[in-house]
This record gives C-alpha cells, sequence and structure tokens, in this order.
C-alpha cells in the first residue's frame, strides 16, 4: 500500500524552499475545490511519476525536481491537466481545472 503525506494547502514543518522545489495547487471544477481526485505528475516525456489524491478541499503537492512537469487530474467531476516550469528551489503554485 502506498502513503503521501496529508494534501493540505499549508507546507508541511521543515519544508526549507531555499532548498526544496515544492508544486502546490488545486484540482477545480467551474471555480469550485474538487475533493478526491487523483492528481499525478508526469515527467517531460509524459512518464508517470507519483500520485496524490487532492484533500476535501481540493488541495495537492508534490515535491519536484528542476523541470517541465505535466499535473493531470481525474475525477468524478472530469479530468484536466496543465502544464508546470520548475525553475529550481522554491514553491510553484498552479491549478489543474476538470470539466
Amino acid at each position: 500500500m502506498c502513503s503521501a503525506p496529508e494534501q493540505t494547502a499549508e507546507l508541511p514543518e521543515g519544508t526549507d524552499l531555499s532548498k526544496e522545489s515544492v508544486l502546490v495547487g488545486k484540482v477545480t471544477a467551474d471555480g469550485s475545490p474538487v475533493g478526491g481526485a487523483y492528481v499525478r505528475l508526469l515527467d517531460r516525456t509524459g512518464e508517470f511519476t507519483a500520485e496524490v489524491v487532492a484533500s476535501a478541499t481540493g488541495d495537492y503537492r508534490f515535491y519536484a525536481a528542476p523541470g517541465t512537469w505535466t499535473v493531470r487530474a481525474l475525477s468524478r467531476s472530469g479530468n484536466g491537466q496543465t502544464e508546470v516550469a520548475v525553475g529550481g528551489p522554491g514553491l510553484f503554485t498552479n491549478e489543474v481545472r476538470v470539466a
């Protein structure tokens, strides 16, 4: 069984944004949060890298290396994806709209 940290809007204690690249976001449909969506992180070639389940408020978080990533959300409300460029250490925020 796989486990991931609880998905919240707040970063876990001890997260050092001067050393880590953190990709955070929210899954939405028609402007409302979509909880329980499966959120996948794909590398620049489309290969699956990681998956988390969005919180009840639609939040998700990944720790990612610099590069271009695709974030894909699969939910009962629909599916969607977006690309994110991670340039180095720091916080990178995005939104995945599903329809």
